[in-house]
């Protein structure tokens, strides 16, 4: 550092403001620096750094499973809002844990000395019933509202009982639990709303699994927005968020079902597969729309009416949760609808 600060005539300080990222630097100081920086192929040692601050510039990701295209994306999206930072990424996988589930995750994040965690989907049904190391920092992704309830509240473990935040570990929000989450409810009255508009009374669902959130969450959609039309609701078909789950539902719907609205996009890939086995079209004769817009669904057959989710602008609000907001997030991202050729009007 020293000799970067005698290449670009400044102080060490200087050196140290740029090298941390600090705005106190004006922009032709900064790249005076930048250059004698690359001139001697000085980087920055992390190890050190961490010794010295007390942050390792690294966070954890904790996932039930990545074998999703929803946790696959938003470990992407987690990723890339990580390394924008220049912040380091550990993912533990709970189903490779050996022993302890998700407090063992905890603790070998704790042991890596991260500076936060973010939970996400299924593994926050886990995590509000463990309490995390004192002083590491939560954010949970696609979780209630309760679980991101102030500090002392007993909504979750981690607001009780991560009250002083390791030293260093973050200027503001320390041993916070927050929250980022994608509009699911929201997103699915949008489509249930667009099946109706279509003149469909008879609209079923295909739910996501018992004790996921988002599942729950679009099915409370789903719902409300039938009953706000009068419309009569069915108990809802449930899968496990593929397309062999959407290919066995099929089967099960009844005749007088005109339209489905699935949970996922890939329960909706089975879907079409299983009712053109049954001799239906789609839309002509059963509307179906998804939820994710995952790259393929356009490519569909027919193309898929889906609910866009934005995994990158929830990855960044995750993170930004996490490092940049002392209050925590609470950030609710909007879905949108995205209308192609697998919905109709009504026959």
């Amino acid at each position: 550092m020293a000799d970067v600060a005698a290449r670009a005539g400044v102080s060490g300080q200087t050196v140290s403001r740029v090298v941390n990222g600090s705005p106190r630097v004006d922009p032709a100081t900064r790249a005076r620096v930048e250059a004698a920086m690359a001139e001697l192929g000085y980087r920055p040692h992390r190890a050190a750094r961490a010794l010295r601050t007390g942050r390792t510039h690294t966070i954890g990701l904790v996932v039930s499973t990545l074998a999703t295209v929803g946790n696959s994306r938003m470990l992407q999206a987690v990723s890339d809002a990580a390394a924008s930072r220049g912040l380091a990424l550990v993912v533990v996988t709970l189903h490779a844990e050996v022993d302890g589930g998700i407090a063992s995750a905890f603790e070998r994040l704790e042991d890596q000395g991260v500076d936060g965690v973010v939970v996400l989907n299924e593994a926050t049904l886990l995590a509000r019933d463990v309490a995390p190391p004192e002083g590491l920092r939560l954010v949970v992704v696609d979780a209630p509202a309760e679980d991101a309830a102030g500090p002392g509240s007993s909504a979750h473990p981690a607001t009780a009982s991560a009250r002083n935040g390791r030293p260093g570990a973050g200027q503001a929000g320390a041993g916070r639990t927050g929250t980022a989450q994608t509009d699911h409810a929201g997103g699915a009255r949008a489509a249930t709303r667009h099946l109706i508009a279509l003149g469909h009374t008879r609209i079923r669902h295909l739910a996501g699994p018992l004790g996921s959130y988002a599942a729950a969450e679009r099915e409370r959609g789903w719902r409300e927005a039938l009953e706000n039309a009068g419309l009569e609701v069915a108990e809802p078909l449930r899968g496990a968020w593929t397309s062999g789950a959407g290919h066995t539902a099929a089967a099960l719907l009844d005749d007088a079902a005109t339209a489905v609205f699935c949970a996922n996009d890939q329960m909706a890939l089975g879907m079409l597969r299983g009712l053109a086995e049954r001799g239906l079209d789609v839309p002509a004769d059963v509307s179906v729309v998804g939820f994710d817009d995952v790259p393929d669904a356009r490519d569909y057959r027919p193309p898929l009416t889906t609910v866009r989710q934005d995994f990158d602008a929830l990855g960044e609000a995750a993170v930004s949760a996490l490092i940049d907001d002392p209050s925590g997030g609470g950030a609710v991202i909007p879905a949108q609808l995205v209308e192609r050729a697998s919905t109709a009007p009504r026959r």
